[in-house]
């Protein structure tokens, strides 16, 4: 089974305005993270817009990224559905394809209690076979996984990891100290919100799940190995080089900001899928001028 650690990197799903993902453009995106040395890669996360794509595109995105890793990089894949037995399939699909392991949210429409996310789990890590990382992302789904659920989950077989939001620093360490005194010796402890996750590393998470990641892979790996190797100083130092891209995040958004700066740095000209609509004009020259003052290196 992986244990996921280090890096995971999480890419944008390049597709068109009907969905339809282009999997040569995939490729590549991929390719770059394996080049780079990434732990794993996060392929259709929510910067990677897996709840607008049907089954078919997802699988056909699986495929592709595979294929391109051969077994030489773990892929977790965004496996989350409103519907359990859809997760289930999902997470079949991803398992089937060869997929490391599943991202599974608590995704809903309805307000769902403990016991129904509970349930959800163990029905897909059951049914599925799958690996499965929890992903906890209140933002979106607002339903917060407590330290208590955790120590539930954690002891499903097949329920390997957590990817938590990332808060303060002083809060970030607590957290991570209430949840492995609670989780089982292996159960692997992670942290995403990209601006605070260098502290989580160096508080001793056991992954970055990052967006930043998926476009900028050779500074987060660095970034990485510094915290991994105890020197703090040097992970913190490294950071500060993308505090102007953590500015821009909390102004328009990780996703949106990806999708920009992936078309002003000339890597590929995609669109968002709607009704999440590019930036606008200001926005994006904005974009432009934080990366042409960042420091030589970084955007590759």
């Amino acid at each position: 089974m992986v244990v996921l650690a280090g890096l995971s990197a999480f890419p944008i799903t390049p597709a068109d305005t009907a969905g339809r993902v282009d999997t040569h453009l995939l490729r590549k995106f991929v390719a770059r993270l394996v080049e780079a040395g990434v732990d794993s890669i996060g392929l259709l996360g929510s910067t990677g817009a897996y709840m607008y794509l049907d089954r078919a595109e997802r699988l056909r995105a699986i495929e592709a990224a595979l294929e391109e890793t051969s077994g030489r990089t773990p892929v977790v894949v965004g496996i989350g559905e409103l519907r359990t037995d859809n997760a289930v399939h999902r997470a079949q699909d991803a398992k089937a394809a060869g997929a490391s392991a599943g991202l599974l949210a608590a995704v809903s429409y309805t307000p769902l209690t403990v016991d129904e996310v509970y349930e959800h789990f163990v029905t897909v890590a059951r049914e599925s076979g799958l690996p499965l990382v929890i992903y906890d992302n209140p933002f979106t789904t607002h339903f917060r996984f407590t330290p208590e659920l955790v120590a539930r989950l954690a002891r499903v077989p097949g329920i390997i990891a957590i990817k938590s939001i990332a808060g303060s620093p002083d809060e970030t360490s607590a957290h991570l100290h209430l949840t492995r005194e609670n989780a089982p010796e292996g159960f692997s402890l992670g942290y995403s919100a990209d601006a605070n996750s260098t502290e989580a590393m160096i508080a001793g998470a056991d992954t970055w799940y990052s967006v930043i990641g998926g476009l900028f892979p050779g500074i987060c790996v660095e970034i990485v190995r510094a915290a991994q190797r105890g020197d703090a100083a040097e992970a913190r130092r490294l950071n500060a080089q993308l505090d102007p891209v953590w500015d821009l995040f909390r102004q328009f958004s990780s996703m949106r900001v990806i999708y920009a700066l992936t078309d002003i740095l000339g890597i590929a000209h995609i669109v968002p899928p709607r009704p999440i609509l590019p930036l606008d004009a200001d926005a994006r020259r904005r974009i432009a001028e934080v990366v042409a003052h960042l420091p030589a290196g970084i955007a590759k």
